[in-house]
């Protein structure tokens, strides 16, 4: 009966399934920028044209026999020679072009990434300062709603007496009914403190008046005793 595989060997996975995978990926499937492609595109052209260019000057062995006796190189394999490299050089040259275009463009975008995380941690600092702003003044809001206020206190007339007097006030709002109830207790009082003046100046009279009439009927006894 066969060993049953270890659980080392079941997560081991075959070189040749590995170099299998490796090779039905292409870097088109991996980079997707159409700018990357590009360069890959180029450079697999300089890499075709220096393939070629090996080819063909593994094709043309020069001999020692025909460097010695200075023979003269095929003019046709010269002019493929000279063609080939001037190919090679321009797809070089090409991939030289978006190679520095591509750290141009990647530089660009850093800075421009910088850019937008400074603006965001601008806009996030001022969200921050905003919830604090918040959190603050709904605490005053909630203080002010809970402050025990002073006219809350006075010996106002109660409500439904109040209604009873003044029946117009009936469909008014709590904040307008205090503050008619506040405003006819003001007026009450006002008319209270006339009165009060009213009878104090007449209380002051009086005593004037008794004082008059002490002095008199002193006077009066002297002239008795007389």
């Amino acid at each position: 009966m066969p060993k049953p595989p270890t659980k080392r060997e079941k997560m081991a996975v075959p070189q040749e399934e590995m170099e299998a995978s490796k090779a039905s990926v292409s870097p088109n499937d991996i980079v997707t920028d159409p700018q990357l492609r590009s360069v890959l595109a180029v450079a697999e052209l300089a890499h075709k044209s220096g393939m070629s260019l090996l080819k063909l000057l593994e094709s043309h062995p020069p001999s020692a026999e025909a460097a010695a006796a200075g023979a003269l190189i095929d003019p046709a394999f010269e002019d493929e020679l000279s063609k080939q490299h001037k190919l090679l050089a321009y797809h070089l040259a090409q991939v030289r072009g978006l190679h520095r275009k591509a750290i141009l463009d990647v530089r660009q975008t850093k800075q421009a990434t910088a850019d937008a995380r400074h603006e965001i941690d601008a806009l996030h600092l001022h969200l921050q300062n905003l919830y604090y702003e918040q959190r603050h003044l709904l605490g005053e809001i909630h203080a002010a709603v809970s402050y025990k206020h002073k006219y809350t206190e006075l010996p106002l007339m109660p409500v439904a007496e109040f209604l009873e007097q003044f029946p117009e006030y009936a469909d008014k709002t709590e904040h307008e009914l205090w503050i008619a109830r506040i405003e006819h207790e003001h007026k009450v009082r006002l008319e209270m403190e006339a009165k009060r003046q009213e009878l104090l100046k007449r209380k002051q009279e009086l005593v004037k008046e008794n004082q008059k009439r002490k002095e008199d009927l002193a006077n009066l006894d002297k002239q008795l005793e007389r």
